[in-house]
């Protein structure tokens, strides 16, 4: 029986999405075996099974864009409509953040005022990179200014780098490249002055951080250099304290104590990656951030729902 809990790293598969994957000659997305498998039903079942209320569901990488513009903007249009059918067939259950068309940036403004005025997501998805492009570049200044106008949530998640084929030494990129392109793009999202600018964003880090919380001193180390004489110092401290971060992967023992120290305890949420994360591998992970003393209980209880509900007021109700 499901519990009061949320899960705001969640994915779903619907069917006409994995046929597009295939028909692009996308198989093994990112290096990983085969797309996994998903059904509502089975997303409903390993929610009960990890005392999950409600999951905010995002369409993974590789996203909507396979080389068409066209075909994209559809693409994204169905899925967000899948999503609207998912929230509306189960109520309580889930909540969706919408899928854009980028690096078509006129179709991913378009399909943002659509999937945020008249279906109502609970926030957008974001790539760390689209074609290379990434999420500091000015070119995305439109998405972002038209989801500051509306307050809205904006999840990130890893996919490919474009050099991935030199980098990812032969291994599954969610393995390494994934926790370094985060990495790459919030760093580059903070200095470019992105956030600054966008301060009604809340922005959702995936992964515990990824390598944000061991390398913040080596940055905050180097960013004097990289500044010009008499421009002031970006506080990259201060971003991650303004940032939201979930906690899907293994971030128990090692990774979570260094994200307590750079992070808001108010800013972090259970993440479960399912299905992309198998089920049984899911609910060892949910045991050992229930189990562990890295979390007293007023955080614990903010992990697993309390700040979700905070961060999603509707939620609450």
């Amino acid at each position: 029986m499901a519990t009061d809990h949320v899960d705001l790293h969640a994915h779903y598969v619907p069917e006409f999405y994995r046929e597009a994957l295939i028909a692009a000659g996308i198989t093994q997305p990112d290096g990983i075996k085969a797309i996994p498998e998903w059904s509502e039903d089975l997303a409903l079942s390993t929610m009960d099974r990890l005392g999950v209320r409600t999951s905010m569901l995002s369409i993974s990488t590789p996203g909507v864009h396979f080389g068409d513009d066209g075909e994209a903007a559809e693409l994204a249009r169905l899925v967000n409509e899948e999503a609207v059918r998912l929230r509306e067939s189960h109520p309580g259950r889930f909540g969706f953040f919408a899928s854009l068309p980028l690096p078509d940036v006129d179709a991913a403004v378009a399909e943002l005022k659509y999937a945020l005025d008249v279906l109502h997501a609970d926030g957008i998805v974001l790539e760390t990179n689209n074609d290379g492009i990434y999420l500091g570049d000015e070119r995305l200044e439109p998405v972002y200014a038209e989801a500051e106008a509306r307050g809205t949530v904006v999840f990130l998640h890893p996919t490919t780098p474009a050099a991935a084929e030199h980098l990812a030494l032969g291994y599954p990129r969610p393995m390494l490249e994934f926790m370094f392109d985060s990495t790459r793009a919030v760093t580059q999202l903070i200095l470019c002055g992105m956030l600054e600018r966008h301060p009604a964003l809340r922005v959702i880090v995936p992964h515990a951080g990824a390598a944000l919380p061991v390398l913040a001193n080596r940055i905050e180390l180097l960013l004097p250099l990289l500044c010009r004489p008499g421009t002031p110092i970006p506080d990259f401290r201060k971003a991650l304290r303004a940032l939201h971060f979930d906690l899907a992967g293994a971030p128990v023992p090692e990774l979570l104590g260094a994200l307590l120290s750079v992070a808001d305890p108010a800013h972090l949420h259970y993440g479960s990656d399912f299905p992309f994360t198998p089920a049984d591998a899911c609910v060892g992970l949910n045991e050992k951030l229930l189990a562990t003393d890295q979390l007293d209980g007023e955080t614990r209880r903010g992990v697993f729902g309390g700040n979700a509900h905070a961060l999603f007021p509707r939620l609450a109700r």
